[in-house]
């Protein structure tokens, strides 16, 4: 059956069909049924722990949770739809898988899990090693030992190869998560090149795996049979299973089409797919990122990232921490208004941004840098978070202001470094991730980038761009800017408000730009007196 390949009956105005996307973040895993408008026609969403820790600073999860979270969000989908009785599941035309990115698995030769998923916000370090020449010599010339070094210390296999060995020794495949699922769903060890982002042997400038004589594979141990065949987005992976059909309800024989990762995905969601249009997501990670078919990185020796389109990349600048702030402070300083919120009926947030929107622009000088987890260029290892400005006026609700102007500052000088490296005027501004839904996060950012904000007609972005790939991938649409035009548009457009843009643009300036270069200097004196952050 598998050689099949996925066909088009009928033209998509002679009969109404739907696209099923399964979207495994790091807080839900979502099952959303669109259509080929790309308007949501019904949702699943189950809450998932995003991990455990065995010792401080891990993150981890066991990958069959996730399995059985996508089959808990199939279920709900199922009952949502009981409310759409004129569409059957025959409708549904294909699906695709777009996840959480750089999550990997380890897998024996049966296909099972030897030990729980390494998950993104894993803080462990693996022991350096010594470099083989001449890889150690051209390092030094080229004056990038701290990318390498920070690569050593991150990569997960080389973790496992270290205090797992019996682990590593019986592992039969290395994969990311989405590479998990589609194995899980189809029984083909397959990935598709728009999600390959994490510490593995990636070529991302040529988008395949790394030719043999690269030092990565020496570097990782990883044998390239444990790795899974790489396929474009808008390829086949292969059909639902017996099995995966009577597990999750999603039809046997149903087309499951490669897509790309979840940031990936909420970029095309979002309609980005020109380098003119910075799409920013307020989500777990805050990121901005154009869409190039030009390799250019964004910071020196950091590459681009695959884009959801063949052949393009995804130029990004990443706030390791973003809306995670807002939950942080929801969870270590915001019960008060967490039990005010209850009493009313309405989410924290909701109340905050009531609260907020009375608190003056520039937070009455409250500045925040959102560091909260140090990086390894710019900002590089000894970063931290910092908060500047404080007096007796201050309040909670001033805070978190000051984390909302701290990440769209942090996320305009990203737009602004992502546009000098890649030599293109930003014109165009698009806002998704949990993050958008907020008017008041809305408005600040149109006002701090000194430009219109664009709202999309959906909030599940990343779920709607997988779409777009399975309907390009379907024959649906003949290309991807067709199917952009066709299932994408903007909902509400926040406009920068002149007399408060002169206050933020000279906060930015004057104070923002200089925070890091200032602190730089007493992060790393903490960094070695406390011996935190490692």
């Amino acid at each position: 059956m598998d050689s099949r390949t996925p066909t088009v009956s009928t033209p998509a105005s002679a009969q109404k069909r739907y696209l099923l996307s399964i979207d495994n973040g790091t807080q839900s895993v979502r099952a959303l049924l669109y259509d080929t408008e790309g308007n949501l026609i019904a949702k699943g969403q189950h809450v998932i722990s995003p991990y455990f820790s065995a010792h401080p600073g891990w993150a981890e999860q066991d990958p069959d949770y996730y399995w059985l979270a996508v089959k808990k969000a199939c279920d709900l989908l199922w009952q949502d739809l009981e409310h759409y009785p004129a569409i059957e599941k025959q409708h549904i035309a294909g699906m695709s898988i777009t996840t959480q990115r750089g999550t990997v698995i380890n897998l024996d030769s049966a296909g099972e899990p030897l030990r729980p998923a390494i998950i993104w916000l894993d803080q462990r370090h693996a022991e350096q090693e010594e470099i083989k020449w001449p890889w150690n010599w051209l390092f030094k010339i080229a004056r990038v030992e701290d990318i390498i070094q920070r690569f050593q210390e991150k990569s997960q296999a080389i973790w496992i190869r270290q205090n797992q060995p019996e682990i590593w020794r019986d592992t039969a495949k290395y994969l990311l998560l989405s590479g998990f699922l589609n194995y899980k769903f189809t029984n083909k060890m397959t990935d598709s090149i728009g999600s390959q982002v994490g510490y593995i042997p990636f070529d991302y400038k040529k988008l395949t795996w790394l030719k043999k004589s690269d030092w990565r594979w020496d570097m990782l141990a990883i044998d390239p049979k444990m790795l899974p065949k790489l396929i474009e987005p808008g390829e086949l992976v292969g059909y639902v299973t017996d099995d995966a059909a009577a597990y999750t309800g999603i039809p046997a024989g149903l087309p499951v089409i490669a897509s790309a990762s979840d940031k990936a995905c909420e970029i095309i969601g979002s309609g980005g797919n020109r380098p003119h249009i910075a799409c920013l997501s307020y989500g777990t990670t805050a990121t901005i990122n154009i869409t190039t078919d030009k390799y250019v990185e964004a910071t020196p020796h950091l590459p681009p990232f695959p884009s959801a389109i063949p052949r393009h990349y995804s130029s990004e600048i990443m706030i390791y921490r973003g809306f995670w702030l807002i939950s942080w402070f929801k969870k270590e300083f915001g019960l008060r208004e967490q039990h005010i919120a209850d009493a009313e009926g309405i989410a924290p947030e909701v109340l905050f941004d009531r609260l907020v929107a009375k608190i003056p622009p520039g937070s009455m000088g409250l500045m925040l840098q959102p560091y909260w987890t140090p990086g390894a260029r710019d900002p590089g290892p000894e970063a931290k978070g910092g908060i500047i400005g404080f007096g007796d006026v201050h309040t909670r609700t001033h805070i978190y202001r000051a984390i909302l102007e701290g990440l769209a500052y942090a996320l305009r000088e990203g737009k602004e470094r992502i546009s000098k490296r890649n030599k293109v005027k930003i014109t165009t501004l698009r806002v998704s991730g949990g993050g958008s839904q907020s008017d008041v996060a809305m408005q600040l950012t149109a006002n701090i980038f000194n430009m219109p904000a664009e709202r999309p007609h959906t909030f599940e972005t990343s779920g709607l761009g997988a779409a777009i790939v399975t309907a390009v991938g379907l024959g649906i649409y003949t290309d991807f800017d067709q199917a952009i035009a066709a299932m994408t548009r903007v909902s509400t457009v926040f406009q920068p408000q002149p007399e408060v843009v002169e206050t933020y643009d000279a906060l930015y300036n004057q104070v923002y730009l200089k925070m890091y270069k200032q602190l730089q200097p007493l992060y790393k004196s903490i960094r070695e007196i406390t011996g935190y952050p490692k």
